[in-house]
């Protein structure tokens, strides 16, 4: 195990998170987590909204990202999300204005499927 996993605290509040930095592997910048939804039956977060693109908040893309396609990297305050820049561009997303429906079990199976990740829900 690394340190960085040793270290890793179990808990932490939601707003400490939010506005995260995401890099992947290679340390490109993919954006920043500008929220979690959670499942209210579950309590699990069925997936991060992830903002990528754009310029000062304007043209960013939404893209929903579950929770264990990422991991938290302490020392550099950041989430690392094994995914090319190139990849990124065409995931599972929306517009700020047009959020899935959070009855959508269709389109939380997509995101979990192109990130290689099994559903929290199965």
């Amino acid at each position: 195990m690394t340190r960085a996993v040793l270290d890793r605290p179990q808990v932490l509040s939601a707003d400490t998170l939010k506005n995260e930095k995401v890099v992947n592997a290679a340390g490109d910048n993919l954006g920043n987590i500008k929220d979690y939804m959670i499942d209210l039956d579950t309590g699990f977060v069925a997936y991060c909204v992830l903002s990528f693109g754009g310029f000062l908040g304007m043209g960013d893309k939404l893209f929903a990202v579950p929770w264990k396609a990422m991991t938290l990297d302490t020392d550099r305050q950041c989430f690392v999300l094994n995914v090319a820049k190139e990849r990124l561009k065409i995931a599972p997303g929306f517009d700020k204005d047009n959020w899935p429906g959070t009855q959508d079990r269709t389109f939380q199976t997509e995101v979990y499927r192109f990130y290689n990740v099994r559903p929290y829900w199965e």
